[in-house]
């Protein structure tokens, strides 16, 4: 076993690209809203997707004609994991966000989307059994305050439906950003296509057997665009996070979207910026500040593992090339980890998954 002292800051380049899809995501609920007025719910769940892998998969097919791609591909074992985060994330999240939308204030709404980082981070924590420390804890009862300042409507136990359909979408999506932490280290471009073709398919289905019609064309092209930047980019950027933070890290940051949404609801549609917002918006805040000012290290050991994943030689990556091996850096290849011992600030990410002695 060796001592390692020297890396790169553990919040590069996880954090920026967990930020980058929170504030791409971020933009989708308002701009849904607007939308809404034109599309059926069901339908705009439907192109949302369609325009994400259709837009993605013209990348995908641009970059392999240029040789450009360098990640590693899906494999068989794969295959369940990517079909269940369809079924929650690709399916039943979108669809239970646009009715949900349909029946409650934009603004609310992506303040509401907060619970993602919840529902994720109380996955991992419980069922994956990913480190989850006090700071966490604490910032995401802050938010879970916050959410349910939002959703309460009047007095007594009254509870606003489209509030609950927005939770559901957040449920959805937890379940889906778990399933997907273990295809993370795939090519997340073709993941993210593969979910936007098939989602947006089986969505689209769905709308027209309840009858909805095609939308006008300027409108169609609106929610496809939206889609492809708001869900597919956003969710490429998502996948490359969770190589480097881990699922409830990922989730913790993401919670940036909903201010995102919930200031383009208020400058854009003109929503009102009532007392209990604005309340539910300093907790949410102060609940996302405990989550970006973490900061774990401790002396931790690498088992011995053999992973498929785009990687420099940094300190984790010692290992020898064969003849076949690709050339320059980034790559991705089949390659082997020794044992080591070090210690460094770092997160649960595809190369820190160990356990933790309480």
């Amino acid at each position: 076993m060796m001592e390692i002292g020297s890396h790169r800051h553990h919040t590069f380049p996880g954090v920026p690209l967990a930020l980058g899809s929170a504030l791409l995501f971020g933009l989708t609920p308002p701009l849904s809203k607007l939308l809404l007025t034109d599309i059926s719910p069901l339908m705009l769940a439907g192109l949302l997707y369609l325009g994400a892998g259709l837009g993605l998969g013209a990348y995908l097919l641009i970059a392999k004609t240029y040789g450009k791609r360098q990640e590693a591909g899906l494999v068989r074992k794969d295959v369940p994991w990517l079909l269940l985060a369809i079924l929650a994330g690709g399916i039943a999240g979108p669809i239970l966000l646009m009715v949900g939308l349909s029946r409650t204030a934009a603004g609310s709404a992506s303040l509401l989307l907060n619970m993602e980082s919840l529902f994720t981070m109380g996955i991992a924590w419980v069922v994956f059994r990913e480190n989850v420390d006090r700071r966490l804890l604490l910032g995401a009862f802050a938010i879970l305050v916050g959410a349910v300042l939002l959703s309460w409507q009047g007095e007594g136990l009254s509870v606003d439906t489209g509030a609950l359909l927005v939770m559901g979408a957040c449920l959805a999506w937890g379940i889906d950003n778990n399933l997907t932490r273990n295809i993370s280290a795939a090519d997340p471009i073709a993941i993210a296509c593969i979910k936007g073709l098939v989602a947006g398919s089986v969505n689209t289905a769905i709308a027209f057997a309840n009858g909805a019609g095609l939308p006008l064309a300027l409108y169609a092209t609106g929610g496809a665009v939206l889609g492809l930047f708001g869900i597919g980019v956003s969710l490429v950027l998502f996948i490359l996070a969770l190589r480097h933070l881990g699922t409830a890290r990922t989730g913790a940051y993401y919670s940036l979207a909903p201010f995102v949404g919930a200031a383009i609801a208020i400058l854009v549609l003109g929503e009102p910026a009532t007392w209990r917002f604005l309340l539910a918006a300093a907790l949410m805040g102060f609940g996302l500040w405990m989550h970006l000012s973490e900061n774990h290290s401790h002396v931790h050991e690498h088992e011995e593992l053999e992973h498929d994943h785009l990687h420099v030689h940094d300190e984790h990556h010692h290992h020898a090339h064969g003849p076949d091996a690709p050339a320059g850096e980034p790559h991705s290849h089949r390659h082997r980890h020794t044992p080591m011992r070090h210690k460094h600030p770092h997160y649960p990410d595809i190369h820190h998954r160990h356990s933790h002695s309480h």
